[in-house]
């Protein structure tokens, strides 16, 4: 039978063009039902504060930029969505005197228009946030060296080369409404691609690209940065690909409750959980990286009950 067609958008890819089926089992998860999918290479966290959670994150900084050494750099890539982690790495990094000369750091991505990545003055650029929550802050004794910052462009090419050589301790990053990572969205449903979304190898085969956006991903990142003005957001975006996320030692995805629903986080931990991967979920292919850690601020998983508001 052909795949059903996506409720929210008909011309892309999504996770409701997924059997009714995996759609009710996760929405019935509890939490504790999410912990017992801990398996080998995949590990489920709970924090019972939000101070707790972001600590933690932050902490997954210093852990990976500890091991840096001049024979055998070593950094970590960083979303924004969180970055409430983004200050207190640099708390952390001044207090504990830790230079930073052989850590690098990633970005994860970057919005695209006119032909570029967005300028740091954009009011919603990734790399302006990155400096003025994070590396701005550090003293500069201290600091990274400019050249181990390394941030998504339109010529992709440098920055995938940054990725060689140097080992990526761990790739934290977020999960949206659209159960992506970075901005791994689902593709468009079009072309070789209208009759079933890419298949896992496929999908894995992406490197870092401008990719278009979602419609839900528009939605959310006006709804979480932009008081909801669609308008402001681009509609293409700079994106660290599966590519390099499988360099990664370690992909650690954290989820306070604030960018993807109490069905969402159940979902993905279903199917990674149970090794089920769809492109239409593109958090899903992550069920075949060989360590991957989801975090969960416990008061931010919620219930999949229905509530009329």
């Amino acid at each position: 039978m052909p795949r059903k067609l996506s409720t929210i958008a008909p011309d892309w890819w999504d996770y409701t063009t997924l059997d009714d089926d995996l759609i009710e089992e996760a929405a019935r998860l509890t939490p504790a039902d999410m912990a017992r999918l801990t398996r080998d290479g995949f590990r489920v966290v709970f924090h019972d504060t939000l101070a707790e959670f972001y600590l933690a994150e932050a902490l997954e900084y210093i852990h990976a930029w500890r091991q840096a050494t001049a024979g055998q750099p070593a950094g970590i890539c960083g979303p924004i969505g969180p970055t409430e982690q983004l200050p207190l790495v640099a708390q952390l990094v001044n207090e504990l005197g830790l230079r930073l000369a052989d850590a690098h750091f990633w970005g994860m991505d970057e919005w695209y228009a006119d032909g570029a990545a967005t300028p740091v003055t954009h009011p919603l650029s990734f790399e302006r946030a990155d400096r003025e929550l994070c590396f701005d802050r550090i003293r500069p004794e201290l600091a990274m060296p400019e050249a181990n910052l390394h941030f998504p462009k339109a010529d992709v090419a440098a920055y995938a080369k940054s990725w060689d050589g140097v080992r990526c301790v761990v790739m934290q990053g977020g999960q949206g409404d659209i159960k992506h990572w970075a901005f791994n969205d689902p593709v468009k449903r079009a072309g070789a691609w209208r009759d079933a979304p890419p298949t896992p190898a496929e999908y894995r085969a992406l490197g870092t690209r401008v990719v278009d956006l979602h419609p839900v991903t528009l939605a959310q990142n006006a709804r979480t940065s932009g008081g909801g003005n669609i308008a402001l957001v681009p509609t293409k975006a700079i994106t660290v690909g599966p590519v390099e996320t499988w360099k990664a030692e370690k992909v650690s995805i954290w989820q306070a409750g604030n960018h993807d629903s109490p069905f969402g986080q159940r979902l993905t931990t279903l199917m990674i959980g149970k090794r089920i991967m769809d492109s239409a979920v593109p958090m899903s292919l992550l069920a075949d990286h060989p360590n991957v850690q989801f975090n969960f601020y416990r008061g931010g998983i919620g219930s999949c009950q229905v509530e009329m508001h």
